[in-house]
C-alpha cells in the first residue's frame, strides 16, 4: 500500500457552515487576507497535509459519501478555529469596528436618503397646490373683471338714465325758477309803487285843486316807482351792503323823471328869467322825484332784509319765503 502527501488549494466554496455569524466571519476573513496581500497565510493556514489511500497501482481513491463528509468537517472546524483565532487579535477587531461604524453610517445614509425623498415628495406636493392656487388666483381675476366690466355698464345705464330724467328734471326746475323769479319781481314793482306813489301823493297834493287832477300824476309815480322796483333788485343782486349802488340807482330814476317834468313846463326862453325860473323847477322835481326813489328803495332794503322779498337770483339752497 502506498501512502501519497498531497497539498490541497483553498475553495471558498468548501464553507459549508449553516451560521449567518461564521459565513459573514470567513468572508471578512477572506476579504481582510486578499486586502493585506498574504495569500501565503491564507493557504497556509487552510491547506493540511492529508493522507489518501490510494490503490495498489497507484490511483487515488475517490472520496465520496462519508470520507467525503469528514472532509467537509474538519476543514469547516479548522477555519472556525482560525476565524476565532483572527477575532482575538486587535487589528482585526478594529477593522470590525470600523465595520459596524461604516454599517451605521450607511443606515444613517439611508435614513438620510428616506428623508430627503419624503421632503422631495412634500415639495412637489406644495409645487403642485401653488399650481392650483395660482390658477384659482387667476380664474379669480377673470371673475373680478367680469364684475368689474359689469359695474361699468350699470354706471353707465344709471348716468344715461340720470341724464334723460335729468333733462326733464332741469327744465321742469328751470321753468319753476324763472317763475318764482317773476314773483318776486312783481313783488318788488308792487312794494316799489306802493310806497313811492304814498311818498308822492303830498306832493301832488300840493299841485292839485281837485281828485280828479290826481289820477295822471299819481298813475305816473305808480308806473315809475313799479319799474324802479324791478330795476332795483336786479341791480342790487346780493349786495345790500353797497350804499352808493342804492342811492345811485334811485338818484339816476330821480332825475330823469324830474327832467322829464321840467320838460312838460312852459318852455324856455333866452332870457335870465325864464333861465333862473327853469334852473329852479327843474332843481324841486328832481329833489321831489330824488325823494320818492329814495323812499321806495328803503321800502325795498327794508321788505328784502325782512325776508319777504327775495335778492336776484333766488337762493334755492337757503329756506323759502
Amino acid at each position: 500500500m502506498k501512502v501519497t502527501t498531497a497539498t490541497s488549494t483553498f475553495n471558498p466554496s468548501l464553507f459549508t457552515s449553516t451560521n449567518p455569524k461564521t459565513l459573514f466571519i470567513q468572508r471578512l476573513y477572506i476579504t481582510t487576507l486578499a486586502r493585506k496581500q498574504r495569500p501565503e497565510i491564507l493557504l497556509s493556514s487552510i491547506t493540511r497535509a492529508l493522507t489518501v489511500k490510494c490503490s495498489k497501482n497507484g490511483s487515488p481513491e475517490s472520496i465520496s459519501g462519508e470520507n467525503g463528509g469528514n472532509f467537509k468537517d474538519i476543514l469547516s472546524g479548522m477555519v472556525d478555529e482560525r476565524v476565532e483565532e483572527l477575532l482575538n487579535k486587535e487589528e482585526n477587531r478594529v477593522l470590525l469596528d470600523g465595520l459596524e461604524k461604516a454599517t451605521q453610517r450607511v443606515e444613517m445614509a439611508k435614513r438620510e436618503l428616506a428623508e430627503i425623498e419624503k421632503q422631495e415628495i412634500e415639495a412637489k406636493m406644495t409645487r403642485d397646490y401653488i399650481n392650483q392656487l395660482e390658477s384659482r388666483a387667476s380664474e379669480i381675476a377673470e371673475c373680478q373683471k367680469e364684475i368689474l366690466q359689469a359695474r361699468a355698464m350699470v354706471e353707465e345705464a344709471e348716468q344715461s338714465l340720470t341724464v334723460d330724467g335729468g333733462r326733464g328734471l332741469d327744465s321742469e326746475s328751470e321753468v319753476m325758477y324763472k317763475n318764482e323769479e317773476r314773483l318776486e319781481s312783481i313783488k318788488a314793482a308792487s312794494i316799489s309803487a306802493i310806497i313811492g306813489t304814498l311818498a308822492g301823493l303830498p306832493i301832488s297834493l300840493t299841485r292839485v285843486t281837485s281828485y280828479s287832477e290826481l289820477i295822471l300824476p299819481l298813475a305816473i309815480t305808480f308806473a315809475s316807482c313799479a319799474l324802479y322796483g324791478v330795476t332795483f333788485r336786479y341791480a342790487i343782486r346780493r349786495d345790500l351792503d353797497n350804499f352808493h349802488l342804492k342811492s345811485g340807482t334811485s338818484a339816476a330814476f330821480g332825475f330823469v323823471k324830474g327832467l322829464a317834468t321840467l320838460e312838460g313846463g312852459p318852455p324856455l326862453q333866452l332870457d335870465v328869467d325864464s333861465i333862473i325860473s327853469h334852473a329852479f323847477d327843474g332843481a324841486v322835481y328832481i329833489s321831489e322825484n330824488l325823494l320818492i326813489f329814495l323812499f321806495a328803495g328803503v321800502g325795498l332794503d327794508f321788505f328784502i332784509k325782512l325776508r319777504i322779498l327775495s335778492p336776484f337770483p333766488i337762493d334755492r339752497s337757503g329756506p323759502k319765503t
